[in-house]
Protein backbone atom coordinates (compact mmCIF):
# COMPACT_ATOMS: atom_id res chain seq x y z
CA UNK A 1 0.00 0.00 0.00
CA UNK A 2 1.03 3.64 -0.77
CA UNK A 3 4.08 2.62 -2.18
CA UNK A 4 4.63 4.48 -5.58
CA UNK A 5 4.06 8.23 -6.76
CA UNK A 6 3.55 9.62 -10.10
CA UNK A 7 2.64 12.80 -11.97
CA UNK A 8 0.77 13.57 -15.50
CA UNK A 9 -1.39 16.26 -16.75
CA UNK A 10 -2.42 17.35 -20.28
CA UNK A 11 -4.88 16.44 -22.74
CA UNK A 12 -4.20 12.94 -23.30
CA UNK A 13 -6.10 9.66 -24.11
CA UNK A 14 -6.65 7.46 -21.35
CA UNK A 15 -8.33 10.37 -19.36
CA UNK A 16 -10.46 9.43 -16.40
CA UNK A 17 -13.08 7.12 -16.15
CA UNK A 18 -16.47 8.35 -15.09
CA UNK A 19 -16.54 9.51 -11.38
CA UNK A 20 -12.98 10.56 -11.58
CA UNK A 21 -11.85 13.94 -10.57
CA UNK A 22 -11.07 16.49 -13.88
CA UNK A 23 -7.93 16.28 -15.33
CA UNK A 24 -6.98 13.28 -14.12
CA UNK A 25 -5.47 10.39 -15.95
CA UNK A 26 -6.56 6.89 -15.87
CA UNK A 27 -4.80 3.76 -17.83
CA UNK A 28 -4.56 -0.03 -17.35
CA UNK A 29 -0.78 -1.13 -16.46
CA UNK A 30 0.15 -4.41 -15.29
CA UNK A 31 -0.86 -4.29 -12.28
CA UNK A 32 -4.17 -2.95 -12.53
CA UNK A 33 -5.65 0.28 -13.31
CA UNK A 34 -3.22 3.44 -12.81
CA UNK A 35 -4.82 6.54 -11.89
CA UNK A 36 -2.74 10.04 -11.75
CA UNK A 37 -5.41 12.43 -9.79
CA UNK A 38 -4.26 16.06 -9.33
CA UNK A 39 -3.76 17.53 -6.15
CA UNK A 40 -5.70 20.70 -5.48
CA UNK A 41 -3.65 22.62 -3.34
CA UNK A 42 -0.48 22.25 -5.46
CA UNK A 43 -0.34 23.43 -8.38
CA UNK A 44 1.70 20.51 -10.31
CA UNK A 45 1.69 18.23 -7.68
CA UNK A 46 -0.04 14.35 -8.32
CA UNK A 47 -0.96 11.25 -5.99
CA UNK A 48 -0.54 8.02 -8.33
CA UNK A 49 -3.55 5.04 -7.23
CA UNK A 50 -3.49 1.59 -8.34
CA UNK A 51 -6.84 -0.24 -8.26
CA UNK A 52 -8.07 2.65 -6.37
CA UNK A 53 -5.20 1.90 -3.79
CA UNK A 54 -3.23 5.16 -2.87
CA UNK A 55 0.40 4.60 -4.01
CA UNK A 56 2.67 8.03 -3.32
CA UNK A 57 2.52 11.64 -4.42
CA UNK A 58 5.05 13.70 -6.75
CA UNK A 59 5.17 17.70 -6.64
CA UNK A 60 6.62 18.02 -10.17
CA UNK A 61 7.99 21.73 -8.92
CA UNK A 62 9.32 20.25 -5.70
CA UNK A 63 10.68 16.60 -5.89
CA UNK A 64 12.03 17.44 -2.21
CA UNK A 65 8.37 17.59 -1.00
CA UNK A 66 7.47 13.87 0.71
CA UNK A 67 3.68 13.80 1.19
CA UNK A 68 3.11 10.27 2.39
CA UNK A 69 4.65 9.63 5.95
CA UNK A 70 6.26 6.71 5.25
CA UNK A 71 8.37 8.55 2.17
CA UNK A 72 8.93 10.86 4.54
CA UNK A 73 10.74 8.37 6.73
CA UNK A 74 12.53 6.92 3.95
CA UNK A 75 13.93 10.82 2.74
CA UNK A 76 15.42 10.99 6.18
CA UNK A 77 16.99 7.60 6.50
CA UNK A 78 18.51 8.95 2.73
CA UNK A 79 19.31 12.44 4.45
CA UNK A 80 21.23 10.25 7.44
CA UNK A 81 23.25 7.78 5.98
CA UNK A 82 26.18 9.85 4.12
CA UNK A 83 27.08 13.73 4.55
CA UNK A 84 24.91 16.24 3.44
CA UNK A 85 25.22 16.77 -1.04
CA UNK A 86 27.29 13.55 -0.61
CA UNK A 87 26.48 11.60 -3.67
CA UNK A 88 25.27 8.03 -3.42
CA UNK A 89 24.83 4.89 -5.28
CA UNK A 90 21.08 3.79 -4.45
CA UNK A 91 19.05 0.74 -5.63
CA UNK A 92 15.34 0.95 -5.80
CA UNK A 93 12.99 -1.94 -5.37
CA UNK A 94 9.98 -0.83 -6.56
CA UNK A 95 10.03 2.27 -8.76
CA UNK A 96 6.47 3.74 -9.34
CA UNK A 97 6.58 6.88 -10.51
CA UNK A 98 10.64 7.40 -9.24
CA UNK A 99 9.36 9.37 -5.87
CA UNK A 100 12.27 8.81 -3.72
CA UNK A 101 15.30 8.64 -6.83
CA UNK A 102 13.83 12.21 -7.82
CA UNK A 103 14.22 13.21 -4.15
CA UNK A 104 17.40 11.71 -3.78
CA UNK A 105 19.00 13.25 -7.08
CA UNK A 106 17.57 16.61 -6.23
CA UNK A 107 19.27 16.58 -2.58
CA UNK A 108 22.09 14.56 -3.75
CA UNK A 109 23.30 15.58 -7.10
CA UNK A 110 25.61 13.37 -8.92
CA UNK A 111 24.52 10.18 -6.94
CA UNK A 112 23.74 7.08 -9.84
CA UNK A 113 20.53 5.36 -9.20
CA UNK A 114 19.13 2.45 -10.55
CA UNK A 115 15.06 1.78 -10.37
CA UNK A 116 14.11 -1.84 -10.71
CA UNK A 117 10.40 -1.99 -11.80
CA UNK A 118 8.75 -4.79 -12.87
CA UNK A 119 5.47 -2.90 -14.12
CA UNK A 120 7.03 -2.22 -17.16
CA UNK A 121 3.07 -0.61 -18.26
CA UNK A 122 3.47 2.09 -15.13
CA UNK A 123 7.10 2.82 -16.22
CA UNK A 124 6.05 3.90 -19.84
CA UNK A 125 2.84 5.86 -18.66
CA UNK A 126 5.54 7.65 -15.70
CA UNK A 127 8.04 8.18 -18.52
CA UNK A 128 5.26 9.77 -20.88
CA UNK A 129 3.74 11.90 -18.31
CA UNK A 130 6.58 12.68 -16.32
CA UNK A 131 10.32 12.73 -17.79
CA UNK A 132 12.87 12.31 -15.88
CA UNK A 133 15.41 15.02 -15.38
CA UNK A 134 18.04 13.99 -18.74
CA UNK A 135 20.41 15.22 -16.19
CA UNK A 136 19.70 12.58 -13.37
CA UNK A 137 21.78 9.77 -13.20
CA UNK A 138 19.10 7.61 -12.74
CA UNK A 139 18.54 4.13 -14.94
CA UNK A 140 15.52 2.18 -14.55
CA UNK A 141 14.80 -1.47 -15.62
CA UNK A 142 11.95 -3.40 -15.86
CA UNK A 143 12.11 -6.65 -14.61
CA UNK A 144 11.74 -8.40 -11.42
CA UNK A 145 12.77 -6.99 -8.10
CA UNK A 146 14.73 -10.06 -6.92
CA UNK A 147 16.33 -11.01 -10.37
CA UNK A 148 17.43 -7.38 -11.49
CA UNK A 149 18.83 -7.52 -7.75
CA UNK A 150 21.00 -10.57 -8.94
CA UNK A 151 22.45 -8.22 -11.98
CA UNK A 152 24.34 -5.63 -9.95
CA UNK A 153 27.63 -6.11 -8.71
CA UNK A 154 28.69 -6.86 -5.18
CA UNK A 155 29.54 -3.95 -3.39
CA UNK A 156 28.45 -1.26 -5.63
CA UNK A 157 25.15 0.26 -3.36
CA UNK A 158 24.95 2.24 -0.61
CA UNK A 159 21.47 2.33 -0.27
CA UNK A 160 19.15 -0.16 -1.15
CA UNK A 161 15.81 0.58 -0.69
CA UNK A 162 12.69 -1.73 -1.11
CA UNK A 163 9.12 -0.64 -1.72
CA UNK A 164 7.62 -3.64 -3.88
CA UNK A 165 3.67 -4.12 -3.39
CA UNK A 166 1.62 -6.30 -5.68
CA UNK A 167 -1.48 -6.20 -5.33
CA UNK A 168 -1.22 -3.77 -2.08
CA UNK A 169 0.93 -7.10 -0.67
CA UNK A 170 4.64 -7.63 -0.22
CA UNK A 171 5.60 -10.40 -2.83
CA UNK A 172 6.69 -13.64 -0.79
CA UNK A 173 10.20 -13.89 -2.41
CA UNK A 174 11.17 -10.49 -1.02
CA UNK A 175 10.43 -11.15 2.51
CA UNK A 176 13.08 -14.13 2.82
CA UNK A 177 16.73 -14.44 5.18
CA UNK A 178 17.72 -15.02 1.52
CA UNK A 179 16.63 -12.01 -0.16
CA UNK A 180 18.12 -9.95 2.69
CA UNK A 181 21.30 -11.95 2.17
CA UNK A 182 21.37 -10.97 -1.56
CA UNK A 183 20.64 -7.09 -1.03
CA UNK A 184 23.71 -6.86 1.64
CA UNK A 185 25.87 -8.69 -1.20
CA UNK A 186 24.86 -5.70 -3.10
CA UNK A 187 25.54 -3.22 -0.47
CA UNK A 188 29.02 -1.50 0.20
CA UNK A 189 30.60 -2.08 3.65
CA UNK A 190 28.29 0.05 6.26
CA UNK A 191 25.87 0.61 3.57
CA UNK A 192 22.01 0.58 4.59
CA UNK A 193 19.09 -1.42 3.23
CA UNK A 194 15.42 0.49 4.33
CA UNK A 195 12.40 -1.23 2.89
CA UNK A 196 8.72 -0.16 3.52
CA UNK A 197 6.52 -3.03 5.31
CA UNK A 198 2.75 -2.92 5.87
CA UNK A 199 0.83 -4.41 8.40
CA UNK A 200 -2.22 -4.96 10.64
CA UNK A 201 -3.16 -6.49 13.98
CA UNK A 202 -1.77 -8.75 15.12
CA UNK A 203 1.57 -7.38 13.21
CA UNK A 204 2.72 -10.87 12.57
CA UNK A 205 4.24 -10.16 9.23
CA UNK A 206 5.91 -7.12 10.74
CA UNK A 207 7.36 -9.00 14.08
CA UNK A 208 8.83 -11.80 11.70
CA UNK A 209 10.24 -9.21 9.02
CA UNK A 210 12.28 -8.05 11.88
CA UNK A 211 13.45 -11.06 12.83
CA UNK A 212 14.34 -12.03 9.43
CA UNK A 213 16.27 -8.95 8.73
CA UNK A 214 17.92 -9.74 12.40
CA UNK A 215 19.53 -12.64 10.92
CA UNK A 216 21.37 -10.71 8.18
CA UNK A 217 21.90 -7.66 9.39
CA UNK A 218 23.70 -6.68 13.03
CA UNK A 219 21.55 -2.89 13.52
CA UNK A 220 18.19 -2.93 13.16
CA UNK A 221 15.89 0.86 13.86
CA UNK A 222 11.98 0.55 13.13
CA UNK A 223 9.50 3.74 12.76
CA UNK A 224 6.02 3.47 12.37
CA UNK A 225 3.18 5.67 13.56
CA UNK A 226 2.24 4.99 17.37
CA UNK A 227 -1.31 3.65 16.40
CA UNK A 228 0.59 0.76 14.17
CA UNK A 229 3.12 0.01 16.72
CA UNK A 230 0.48 -1.03 18.85
CA UNK A 231 -1.64 -2.40 16.69
CA UNK A 232 -4.61 -0.87 16.52
CA UNK A 233 -4.62 -0.36 13.18
CA UNK A 234 -3.43 -1.56 9.36
CA UNK A 235 -0.30 0.68 8.15
CA UNK A 236 3.18 1.12 7.05
CA UNK A 237 6.25 0.93 8.78
CA UNK A 238 10.12 1.89 7.82
CA UNK A 239 12.71 -0.72 8.78
CA UNK A 240 16.43 0.34 8.53
CA UNK A 241 19.35 -2.20 8.45
CA UNK A 242 22.93 -1.47 8.43
CA UNK A 243 26.29 -3.51 10.17
CA UNK A 244 27.03 -0.45 11.40
CA UNK A 245 24.88 1.68 14.11
CA UNK A 246 22.32 3.99 12.43
CA UNK A 247 21.95 7.64 13.38
CA UNK A 248 18.76 6.91 15.98
CA UNK A 249 18.99 10.19 17.75
CA UNK A 250 18.94 12.09 14.72
CA UNK A 251 15.84 10.09 13.16
CA UNK A 252 14.30 9.52 16.45
CA UNK A 253 14.10 13.38 16.33
CA UNK A 254 12.90 13.98 12.85
CA UNK A 255 10.15 11.38 12.92
CA UNK A 256 9.01 12.64 16.05
CA UNK A 257 8.81 16.11 14.92
CA UNK A 258 7.03 15.04 11.34
CA UNK A 259 3.62 16.38 10.62
CA UNK A 260 2.20 13.05 11.47
CA UNK A 261 4.56 12.63 14.31
CA UNK A 262 6.01 8.58 14.24
CA UNK A 263 8.17 6.61 16.73
CA UNK A 264 11.36 5.07 16.40
CA UNK A 265 12.47 1.83 18.00
CA UNK A 266 15.76 -0.33 18.40
CA UNK A 267 18.42 -2.46 20.24
CA UNK A 268 16.56 -4.47 23.11
CA UNK A 269 13.09 -2.64 22.82
CA UNK A 270 12.89 -3.32 18.70
CA UNK A 271 14.66 -7.54 19.34
CA UNK A 272 11.67 -7.65 22.94
CA UNK A 273 9.14 -6.53 19.74
CA UNK A 274 9.64 -9.23 17.60
CA UNK A 275 8.10 -11.36 20.55
CA UNK A 276 10.10 -14.35 19.27
CA UNK A 277 8.99 -14.62 15.77
CA UNK A 278 10.46 -17.02 13.70
CA UNK A 279 13.29 -15.97 10.78
CA UNK A 280 11.21 -15.94 7.16
CA UNK A 281 13.05 -18.11 4.16
CA UNK A 282 12.34 -18.55 0.75
CA UNK A 283 10.85 -22.37 1.92
CA UNK A 284 8.46 -20.70 3.67
CA UNK A 285 7.69 -16.52 2.61
CA UNK A 286 4.37 -15.59 2.01
CA UNK A 287 3.14 -12.28 0.88
CA UNK A 288 2.48 -9.96 3.38
CA UNK A 289 -0.94 -9.62 4.34
CA UNK A 290 -4.06 -8.25 2.22
CA UNK A 291 -5.51 -4.28 3.64
CA UNK A 292 -8.63 -4.74 5.24
CA UNK A 293 -11.33 -3.30 2.79
CA UNK A 294 -11.47 0.30 4.39
CA UNK A 295 -8.00 0.97 4.46
CA UNK A 296 -8.14 3.30 1.83
CA UNK A 297 -11.06 5.28 2.37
Amino acid sequence: MARRGAAGGGDRKGRAGRGAPENSVSEPVDGGLAELVPDRERRRAWTLTIDGAPQSHVDLDDPTYLSFEYQRRIGHIADLVAPPGQPLHVVHLGGGAFTLARYIAATRPRSTQQVIEVDAALVQLVRRELPLDPQARIRVRSTDARAGLGKIQDGWADLVIADVFSGARTPAHLTSAEFLAEVRRVLKPGGSYVANLADGPPLAHLRAQIATAATVFPALALAADPTVWRGRRFGNAVLLASDTAPEIAQLTRRVATDPHPGRVEHGRALADFTGGAAPVHDADARPSPPPPPDAFK
